[in-house]
């Protein structure tokens, strides 16, 4: 049986433990609400965004040269809408910065292994680009046993996402892919359904993908002053919003599991402290109950 000063020290430690993960609940539940709110305002603009810009697809029709020279390549919209056979494959994987968010980041780095895996058996390389430095530390041990390397690293953006950080995102992936040194671009993200689900996705960025033919009649479209000004606009916006809005999704999903992971913790902290109190209690009333017996004895003894 443990001696009361072993059981005290393990009272002590799980109070200090029990203390962490209530702020950590408390500061994750305070985030989540603002993240939802963000999630929720986004969700419409994006939805509305990818229709406009499938019918704008449909409207202009194949685009096969690559004419445009932009200084940046996220403007070089005919490259960025050409499709090409797969030889290397991007990856943009989003964790968060920080642990103790319960599954959150192991199910994000699974589907992504489980992606470059099925890559990898097609004979497909990948490049990653990563947010969030649980990724890193993660996917910079896993790349040495799977064909693919890290070829962008994102940290601020994945405790704050704000449209001047998905734009160096953006910007990055459609150099590598105007350059062809990859053909394919995915996200590797969460979608966040409320405060206690979210799920794993992937979704295809590069190449833009085109509609499939909508038999319905849609009025003509007319471009002003150009269809070739129009859509130097609207797909650097298409691809940027898209990042964003994962961003976003993933801010939400992992705020939500940290802050279910940290009450679950303090749930448990709770559980176990009742489970020590009594075994404290029960141990000092044996200790209590020995000395009696020891002084009876003795007495008895003298007597």
């Amino acid at each position: 049986m443990a001696n009361l000063k072993d059981i005290k020290n393990r009272i002590q430690s799980v109070e200090s433990t029990k203390k962490i993960t209530r702020a950590m609940k408390m500061v994750a539940a305070a985030k989540v609400k603002r993240a939802e709110n963000a999630v929720k305002a986004s969700r419409p603009y994006t939805a509305e965004l990818n229709a406009m810009f499938s019918k704008l697809l449909n409207s202009v029709g194949n685009i096969n040269d690559c004419k445009v020279n932009s200084k940046n390549a996220v403007d070089n919209y005919p490259c960025l809408l050409q499709t090409r056979p797969v030889k290397t494959a991007g990856i943009l994987v989003i964790t968060s910065n920080k642990g103790l968010a319960g599954a959150y980041n192991a199910n994000v780095i699974r589907k992504t292994v489980k992606l470059i895996e099925d890559y990898a058996s097609q004979g497909i390389k990948c490049k990653l680009f990563v947010v969030g430095q649980k990724g890193i530390s993660v996917l910079h041990k896993r790349c040495k046993n799977l064909d693919c390397e890290i070829a962008g690293e994102y940290l601020s953006v994945a405790n704050d996402p704000t449209p001047a950080g998905t734009n160096i995102i953006t910007e990055d992936i459609a150099k590598y892919f105007v350059e062809e040194k990859i053909d394919r671009i995915e996200i590797v993200t969460t979608r966040f359904r409320n405060m206690m689900s979210y799920f794993t996705e992937d979704w295809v960025v590069l190449p833009v993908q085109k509609p499939e033919e909508d038999h319905h009649i849609d009025p003509l479209m007319e471009f002003e002053p150009n269809k070739e000004s129009i859509l130097q606009k609207i797909v650097p916006l298409y691809i940027t919003n898209i990042i964003y809005q994962a961003l976003l999704e993933a801010q939400a999903s992992e705020l939500a599991s940290r802050m279910t992971a940290m009450s679950a913790a303090t749930s448990n902290a709770e559980k176990m402290l009742n489970e020590l109190s009594i075994q404290y209690n029960k141990t000092r009333q044996f200790a209590i109950t020995q000395e009696i017996i020891e002084v009876v004895s003795g007495a008895n003894a003298q007597g």
